[in-house]
C-alpha cells in the first residue's frame, strides 16, 4: 500500500514506523494514577515497548500484505506523538471490464480503525481533525464507496463519537473478536457512504475549526 502523509490544521497523520513504538509507549502510557479508568475500559491500548512493538509489527505485517495503512498521529503544535490510527480491511472489487472501476489501484472499500490517544488527547479534538483528513482521503482520492467503523457494543462514549462524525449505526455483530476485557464482544457497526460524505464534510469541517484551539495546546 502507499505511504501516506495527512497533514490538517492541527495534526499531522504520518507513516507508522518501527522508530514511532517508544514515543507511542509513552503517549500510550497513563500521566498519572488518578487519570480516568473509564477512558480505556474498551479499547484496547498497548501498554510498555513490548506490547507496542507487537502491534507496531502487527500494523506494518498488514501493510505489507495490502489491507491496512497505518499512521500515527502528531501534534503540530510540539510535534508530540499523541496517538495511532489506521485503514484496514482494505477491499478492492473485482470490476467487470468496461466498469468505470476496473482496473482502478485505489481501494473500493475499507474501514478505520485501531485508533487511540493519549489521555491528555482524548477530549482536544484531535479524533475529530483524523477521521476528517482519513475521511477525505478516502472519499475523494481513493474515491471509497463506503467507509466502516465498529466499536464495542457496551462502549456508549465511542457510539456516541460515531454518531457525531455523522455514520449510521448498520447493526450488531455478535461475537465479532475479543474484548478488552477478554471475552468475546458484540460490535455495533456503523457506516458512512459517498453519497453521504459531502454533507458530512461540511459539518466536521466546522467541527474542527471550532475544535483548534484545543487541539493545538501543548499538553505536558
Amino acid at each position: 500500500m502507499e505511504r501516506l502523509t495527512l497533514t490538517g490544521p492541527h495534526v499531522r497523520l504520518e507513516p507508522l514506523t518501527r522508530a514511532h513504538i517508544e514515543a507511542l509507549a509513552e503517549a500510550s502510557a497513563a500521566p498519572d494514577p488518578m487519570a480516568d479508568p473509564a477512558i480505556y475500559s474498551w479499547t484496547v491500548v498497548p501498554q510498555g515497548i513490548a506490547e507496542m512493538t507487537q502491534y507496531v509489527e502487527t500494523a506494518l505485517a498488514w501493510q505489507d500484505a495490502g489491507t491496512a495503512v497505518p499512521f500515527v498521529v502528531v501534534r503540530l503544535s510540539d510535534n508530540a506523538v499523541i496517538g495511532s490510527t489506521r485503514y484496514f480491511n482494505i477491499e478492492r472489487w473485482l470490476w467487470p471490464a468496461g466498469h468505470p472501476r476496473h482496473g482502478s489501484p485505489y481501494p473500493d472499500v475499507c474501514e478505520i480503525g485501531w485508533t487511540w490517544y493519549s489521555r491528555p488527547a482524548i477530549r482536544s479534538g484531535a479524533n475529530p481533525e483524523g477521521k476528517f483528513l482519513m475521511l477525505q482521503h478516502a472519499f475523494e482520492q481513493w474515491k471509497v464507496l463506503r467507509v466502516c467503523l465498529h466499536t464495542d457494543s457496551r462502549n456508549t462514549r465511542s457510539q456516541a463519537a460515531m454518531e457525531r462524525l455523522g455514520f449510521q449505526r448498520e447493526g450488531v455483530i455478535r461475537a465479532h473478536k475479543i474484548a478488552v476485557d477478554g471475552v468475546p464482544r458484540d460490535s455495533f457497526r456503523y457506516s458512512m457512504t459517498a453519497a453521504e460524505w459531502p454533507e458530512v464534510k461540511q459539518r466536521l469541517m466546522e467541527r474542527v475549526a471550532d475544535n483548534g484551539a484545543r487541539v493545538g495546546a501543548s499538553i505536558p
